[in-house]
């Protein structure tokens, strides 16, 4: 049941009079569910509640936070149909987008339990003592990784599982030992709640501390910029726009004590399509590009925003093609009237730019806060001069742009801002033609997809979902698959510390049998 109050830890509160509700895109209405925005108060005590219960937490052995994991997998999968419906009446997404995402994010959950009962994933190095080397003896170093604290986790407008309550940043730091206080988004803030209290059910029933987990309220930015600056907050992870992801980015490092913020943020991810491409399967690029544009309304964050050519008639024909395929698509419901808003504003001041022609666009009357598709053309060097065209348009919008030669395209790749894919559809004897062109998209890109779409993230160990900003604050990171970890943890040293007293993990007798680094070598043996 929504009952619309926050959770503070295992309390449900509700002291503020300030309220709001969500909206159901497709009805364009609002729900019948009011949210109570989280005071000042509430923040204080969430917080503190997380600082105690980071205390005993983090002690806790892999096993038993991975017990937690796979309970809150267990719980969400119990919420039903209640939690689909929800879904779906807060983000017009259809219910089986519902359920696969569900999927994926309990999914994400028991990956992280089996990175934890597995436990390699801590980086244990041990240096033995040699007291008898000369000239200086050596002292006996072992280090592990650490987390951090209390991390403040702000949900996504775009993926109301996978990306928010429980999905990878708070899955990710719950595994590495931290506690979460999750910012709900206020789009979906009945689905946060009730997969909030799947947490807390999860949470209870495993025997965690009380402020593991607490979910705040809020329709503005202010119980955001609080957690971000509260002192006992450690850490912060965002998915959303480069506006967002940059002002929480400046407010952690003006802190007294500054601290990580791992956000995932815009990207147009390019599209290079060689010769060969064109000749061989241009028709069949156009229509796999088409469905990739107006997956999901455009509103993912691997949309193919921008796709690169070089000039010439095959290059006409595949344009052409891509234009009729997508016209004969139905546009889909976004999230909220604004991201509507946001993205008819986008789109528009893209279209006025000059030297910037229309390949297609969706002309039939279509129901409020459904997403009329556009692609438009412009050549290389009127993208090159004008910054503008660079912009992420959040919805079903790309641009083709027309290069003169590779070496206006390498040009042009050179010239794009950080981006999470970059994608080459060709064959691999013209990547070595075009390697001047493979080395500028690589520099700019997290994830490098040969012959294919980049819509669609899998969550696996080698998945890179990140980049050069501003895809991503720090692209040393992934905020998808098990690494994802990483963020909330950091290297610590034991020198000359008692056996009885070092973290399983560093003892000589290896309880846990993890792999670790010994003296320089791969091994699980224990030290004798």
């Amino acid at each position: 049941m929504i009952t619309g109050k926050n959770y503070i830890g295992n309390e449900l509160s509700s002291i503020g009079s300030d309220t709001y509700k969500t909206f159901d895109p497709k009805l364009n209405l609002e729900t019948e569910w009011t949210f109570y925005e989280a005071t000042k108060e509430e923040i204080d005590k969430a917080v503190g509640k997380a600082h105690e219960a980071f205390q005993t937490y983090k002690k806790f052995s892999g096993a038993k936070k991975a017990g937690f994991l796979e309970a809150i997998a267990e719980e969400i999968e119990a919420l039903g149909d209640e939690l689909i419906q929800t879904y779906c009446k807060e983000s017009g997404l259809p219910e089986g987008r519902a359920v696969g995402e569900r999927g994926r994010t309990m999914g994400q959950l028991r990956a992280f339990a089996q990175l934890l009962k597995e436990g390699s994933w801590v980086e244990a190095t041990i240096d033995t003592a040699q007291p008898d080397r000369q000239p200086m003896a050596k002292t006996d170093l072992r280090k592990m990784l650490l987390p951090i604290g209390p991390i403040a986790v702000f949900g996504s407008s775009n993926f109301p599982f996978a990306f928010s309550t429980a999905g990878g940043d708070t899955a990710s730091a719950l595994a590495s030992g931290c506690s979460v206080i999750v910012k709900s988004h206020p789009m979906h803030a009945g689905t946060g709640e009730l997969v909030s209290s799947a947490v807390i059910k999860a949470a209870e029933r495993n025997g965690m501390p009380d402020g593991i987990f607490s979910n705040l309220n809020s329709s503005g930015i202010e119980v955001g910029q609080q957690l971000v600056l509260h002192p006992k907050v450690k850490g912060v992870g965002f998915t959303g726009s480069i506006k967002g992801g940059t002002a929480l980015y400046k407010l952690a490092n003006e802190r007294k004590e500054p601290i990580p913020v791992f956000a995932e943020m815009g990207s147009i991810n390019p599209v290079v399509v060689l010769p060969s491409a064109l000749r061989e399967k241009g028709l069949d690029w156009a229509k796999q590009y088409a469905g990739s544009v107006m997956m999901g309304a455009g509103q993912f964050c691997t949309n193919p925003g921008l796709i690169l050519g070089i000039k010439s008639t095959s290059l006409d024909v595949f344009i052409n093609a891509l234009g009729e395929e997508i016209d004969k698509l139905e546009p889909s419901c976004m999230l909220h009237p604004n991201i509507y808003n946001n993205y008819e504003k986008g789109k528009k001041e893209l279209s006025g730019q000059g030297g910037a022609d229309v390949v297609a666009e969706y002309e039939k009357a279509v129901a409020p806060n459904y997403a009329k598709q556009k692609v438009l053309t412009v050549n290389g060097a009127n993208f090159l001069k004008n910054p503008k065209l660079h912009q992420e348009v959040f919805g079903p919008f790309s641009i083709v742009v027309r290069c003169a030669d590779a070496k206006e395209m390498t040009e042009v790749l050179n010239r794009l801002e950080g981006q999470l894919t970059g994608t080459i559809l060709g064959n691999s004897d013209e990547l070595k033609t075009y390697s001047s062109a493979l080395d500028a998209l690589q520099g700019r890109v997290g994830r490098l997809i040969f012959n294919g779409v980049p819509t669609g993230v899998e969550v696996c160990p080698s998945m890179q979902h990140g980049g050069p900003f501003p895809a991503s604050t720090d692209s040393r990171f992934t905020s998808v698959g098990v690494s994802a970890v990483k963020r909330w943890v950091r290297p610590v040293s034991f020198q000359n510390w008692p056996q009885e007293l070092l973290p399983e993990e560093l003892q000589n007798e290896n309880p846990l049998a993890i792999m670790r680094i010994v003296d320089s070598e791969h091994t699980n043996k224990k030290i004798e």
